[in-house]
């Protein structure tokens, strides 16, 4: 038995978005865990509604523990607060299993299906996701540094390919559409935006040619009559990919539509929550690929459930990280463990930069592929420097 004693959550001011749980048990064990989006609900979420049911719990009835977490009352079925705090305690109670039994997670989910995973770079800035804001790039912005890669997908694709090339990575991922959907909601599209958001993938194979796959990411903005006209204009750039391309990505009917007249392959959901939406849409044939994200899905034991239904259904699965360590090393993990996966999604501004402060380890990446970590559990911890932040927010639920 290995009985909780603890919930602690931290977070930081200036990273409003995020938030990390460690889960303490009476063998000495720390188990973390991280979610993002409503940093401050999540927290609510976790001390006032899941700790007084969690502590005393043995942590290695994880499947009771999941079904418990993921089937309130209300706040099922989505990604809200509830399911995030959930998934949030699910990969920590995982990293919890691996170090009990002496093995990194992806061994204590049933091991390995590959020996490394193809990573591809989305192609995000230095601030990217941490301020809880939206960034479009405009005439003003200015670039932060080398790997800046979203004002250079804006305003040089081709040579950022070129370094992306140059470093390994043989996939990326970009959004130069979404400036233009502001002016009509996502409504319509008109064709002189349609060909500014087309020129950088233009200037992406004039520059590499074939030596990169190229992913396009809609951010969820658009109607489906205009996700149809971007799609359907970028299928001569042999897109590997158009993610979440439709306002609601619930939406079997309308997908199953949109994929049905366009040639470019349909991406989703990192936004979606649990297995049926899942279900309801490759039953529907409305998906090429199943992305999904650990910690907004349910954690890895909802996440490998998923996994296994995207097998079922002979389709791809790709693992969502554009938002913080712990997820992408849960992501990993599950990358390495799950049949069908082909991508790790990384970010390499973040990379090299602010997940470096807040975490002791991270992805291993060798020509464009990332290497399984090698140490028990998650295979990374919370750094004594983000416990000495001026702004860190933490606070403990105990036993009593």
């Amino acid at each position: 038995m290995s009985r909780i004693t603890c919930v602690r959550t931290l977070r930081l001011a200036h990273r409003p978005s995020l938030i990390w749980l460690e889960v303490d048990t009476e063998d000495g064990r720390t188990g973390l865990g991280e979610t993002f989006r409503g940093a401050a609900a999540v927290e609510t979420v976790l001390h006032e509604e899941i700790a007084p049911w969690l502590i005393g719990r043995d942590a290695t009835h994880i499947e009771a523990i999941s079904r418990h977490l993921l089937s309130p009352y209300v706040g099922f079925n989505a990604s809200g607060a509830e399911t995030r705090a959930a998934s949030a305690v699910d990969i920590a109670l995982w990293d919890l299993a691996g170090q009990r039994q002496g093995v990194p997670l992806y061994v204590a989910l049933g091991g390995g299906a590959r020996e490394s995973v193809p990573v591809y770079n989305t192609c995000a800035g230095y601030a990217f996701n941490t301020t809880g804001k939206r960034r479009d790039i405009g005439a003003a912005d200015v670039s932060a540094g080398p790997y800046d890669d979203q004002i250079a997908f804006m305003r040089d694709a081709g040579t950022l390919a070129q370094s992306l090339v140059e470093e390994g990575y043989r996939a990326m991922k970009i959004w130069p559409f979404d400036i233009h959907a502001p002016a009509s909601g996502g409504q319509r599209i008109g064709l002189a935006e349609l060909k500014q958001g087309l020129a950088p993938f233009e200037k992406i194979r004039a520059a590499v040619g074939d030596r990169i796959e190229v992913m396009c990411e809609l951010h969820s903005l658009w109607s489906a009559p205009a996700a149809l006209r971007i799609c359907q204009a970028l299928e001569d750039f042999d897109i590997f990919w158009v993610e979440d391309p439709i306002a609601k990505m619930d939406d079997a009917q309308s997908l199953r539509d949109l994929r049905s007249r366009t040639r470019v392959p349909i991406c989703g959901s990192e936004t979606l929550a649990g297995l049926r939406p899942f279900r309801d849409l490759l039953a529907n044939d409305a998906l090429d690929v199943v992305m999904l994200d650990v910690a907004w899905c349910g954690g890895l034991t909802e996440g490998r459930k998923i996994a296994a239904l995207a097998q079922a259904y002979a389709r791809p699965l790709a693992p969502h990280d554009c938002t913080g360590p712990v997820t992408l090393m849960a992501g990993l993990h599950m990358a390495l463990h799950a049949p069908t996966a082909i991508y790790q999604e990384v970010v390499r501004a973040s990379l090299a930069t602010w997940y470096r402060e807040l975490v002791t380890d991270l992805p291993v990446l060798r020509g464009g592929m990332a290497l399984p970590p090698t140490t028990p559990g998650l295979g990374t911890a919370l750094t004594p420097a983000l416990r000495a932040q001026p702004d860190l927010i933490q606070r403990e639920t105990r036993a009593s």
